[in-house]
């Protein structure tokens, strides 16, 4: 049976936010990602093995072997058993990640003032012969739209079954979108994200 599921999670450094807070821990910090995930997992993959297969190689470097970890710990409740040897692995499991810059908007509040004092009457200024604030309806300053530049953080993770010539068992993407660049701080949390 294929099943898929979107949704977007907010993930603390110590709970989940499911629609209500669990919090576990003290911290504040938190980021929210959008998880996509589509699955059809044969009956017996319970208990099964698994070995993650660098699909080239300059996957093999440092930083993807700290990925690779981070995969590794967030897949341990999913009852998939890490193989000692690569051979006797039933499934494969290949990690792609990366950040990519982009342009986005955001809207901020705009400057009242910008247009200089006195102008607007809601916000003091000159009225009539008279100097000093207005007594009437004190108004919110308008919303500008404003370019900001934006991360977009992604880790996708597929699991193959060796067993079923290599068709895909499992497929998932978390994406996090950040106005800094913080790819290294964020993919626990998006490894998280897609097991949980």
């Amino acid at each position: 049976m294929l099943t898929s599921n979107a949704y977007s999670i907010r993930l603390l450094c110590g709970g989940a936010f499911f629609g209500t807070l669990l919090v576990l821990g003290g911290c504040a910090s938190s980021i929210s990602a959008r998880v996509t995930s589509y699955q059809q997992w044969p009956a017996n993959a319970a208990g099964a093995s698994y070995v993650i297969a660098p699909a080239q190689e300059s996957d093999r470097t440092l930083e993807y072997q700290s990925v690779a970890d981070q995969v590794r710990a967030a897949m341990e409740p999913t009852g998939l058993i890490e193989a000692d040897d690569a051979e006797s692995a039933r499934f494969d499991v290949a990690i792609d990640y990366g950040s990519l810059t982009e342009q986005g908007w955001e809207q901020r509040d705009a400057d009242p003032f910008m247009g200089g004092w006195g102008i607007n009457p809601f916000f003091g200024g000159m009225y009539g012969p008279h100097w000093g604030w207005s007594t009437g309806v004190m108004m919110a300053p308008a919303r500008v739209n404003v370019p900001v530049q934006q991360y977009k953080n992604t880790l996708t993770v597929t699991i193959r079954d060796r067993s079923a010539h290599g068709a895909d068992v499992f497929q998932a993407s978390a994406v996090n979108v950040s106005e800094t660049d913080d790819l290294t701080a964020v993919l626990p949390y998006l490894a998280r994200a897609i097991f949980e």
